[in-house]
């Protein structure tokens, strides 16, 4: 009797076991149930259909600074449209002026040759102007008047300092002066072979440069026809 009992509590306690383990398996195979939350306000009316655009929020305060990025390129400062050139100064221009201004034109040219023709021969004075007498800087003086370049009669060195030089083959172009004598003589170029000048001794002449004067020459020089010296010193000045 006492064997059966045990038999019977032993049957009892196997079945509850059995139930038990069941019943955490099929826990285990459910389908979890989740819920859903919708992002739709708890009192909109009905029909509402919500904006399916996710927001994020930032993380930076609200009043931080805008996030510059970082400079990669060089600065580069844009050059002047306009460069500058030595003739923006007055005294460059000035001497432009001078430069365009002593190109002799056509009828400068043939006044030139007219009044020296007709004083070939005239005798020598220090001092005169003509028209019976001329010395070296009052024939000169005479013949440019004569042209339509008048100036104020003045000696061959400050004729120097009144003109502005030339090089190469202009030297030899007529109508430039040649200076001489260490500035004391002064003569009008006729060609590459000599000059126009008054000589103490002949008169108004043409004497070649080859032999006794090539070696007295000082250099050379072009008188300015338009504008005046003058007026290109007066507006270098301002």
């Amino acid at each position: 009797m006492t064997n059966l009992k045990n038999i019977l509590l032993l049957s009892v306690s196997f079945a509850f076991i059995c139930v038990g383990f069941a019943d955490n398996t099929f826990a285990q195979d459910r389908e979890r149930v989740t819920k859903t939350v919708l992002s739709q306000p708890v009192n909109q009316p009905p029909g509402f259909t919500p904006d399916k655009t996710i927001s994020t929020v930032s993380s930076k305060p609200v009043n931080a600074p805008p996030t510059r990025q970082p400079l990669t390129n060089e600065i580069k400062v844009a050059e002047p449209l306009v460069k500058k050139t030595g003739e923006s100064s007055p005294i460059n221009a000035a001497v432009a002026a001078v430069k365009a201004g002593s190109r002799y034109n056509t009828s400068i040219t043939a006044a030139l040759r007219n009044s020296i023709n007709s004083k070939i021969g005239i005798p020598y004075r220090y001092g005169s102007t003509g028209p019976n007498r001329y010395d070296c800087s009052g024939f000169v003086w005479a013949v440019f008047s004569e042209s339509g370049m008048s100036y104020t009669r003045s000696s061959a060195r400050n004729l120097w300092s009144a003109s502005i030089p030339v090089d190469g083959d202009d030297r030899y172009k007529f109508g430039t002066l040649v200076f001489l004598n260490r500035l004391g003589h002064i003569g009008i170029v006729a060609d590459e072979n000599g000059f126009y000048h008054a000589s103490s001794s002949k008169g108004i002449t043409y004497s070649p440069f080859k032999g006794y004067w090539e070696k007295r020459i000082v250099g050379f020089r072009r008188m300015v026809t338009e504008p005046s010296a003058h007026e290109i010193t007066a507006a270098a000045g301002k």
